[in-house]
């Protein structure tokens, strides 16, 4: 299957970008992102028989050759302000396409990553972190292990 092209079309989102960045994922190419109803296409796409493990689905739109922006459907979780390994797949569809350098600043939600996908093939992501969430368990939940 040609990768770059997939056959797969729901509502406005078509021919998606589909890569492995340790995770599967469906990178789709739009003018507006933020016009894209994902809380209703992504749950559809991720479930669709082409991913019998299912797969994130993204909605991307190339700013320009250094700046892509990016929403993000991520599998068994929803809609989330950012996920890594979507803006690296992301930028790696981008760049397969011809539609950037092979480095750009990816623009989420909950901010903005640097990713370089460098000749040797591996990509690298530099960005900000923050603690999102912190909690304890009872210990006896993992008894039963």
């Amino acid at each position: 299957m040609d990768t770059e092209r997939v056959d797969l079309s729901f509502g406005p989102l078509s021919m998606p970008v589909c890569s492995n960045i340790g995770n599967p994922h469906a990178t789709f190419f739009v003018d507006d992102v933020e016009a894209i109803d994902l809380a209703t296409l992504g749950p559809v796409l991720e479930h669709d028989p082409l991913f019998p493990q299912r797969a994130n689905i993204g909605v991307a739109a190339v700013r320009d050759r250094r700046s892509i922006r990016l929403r993000v459907w991520e599998r068994g979780a929803g809609i989330t302000r950012a996920c890594g390994s979507g803006a690296c797949a992301a930028l790696v569809a981008a760049t397969r396409l011809g539609r950037t350098e092979r480095r750009a600043t990816v623009v989420l939600d909950g901010g903005s990553l640097d990713i370089a996908w460098r000749e040797d093939r591996h990509v690298v992501m530099t960005g900000p972190v923050a603690l999102s969430f912190q909690g304890e368990f009872d210990a006896s939940l993992l008894a039963g292990r």
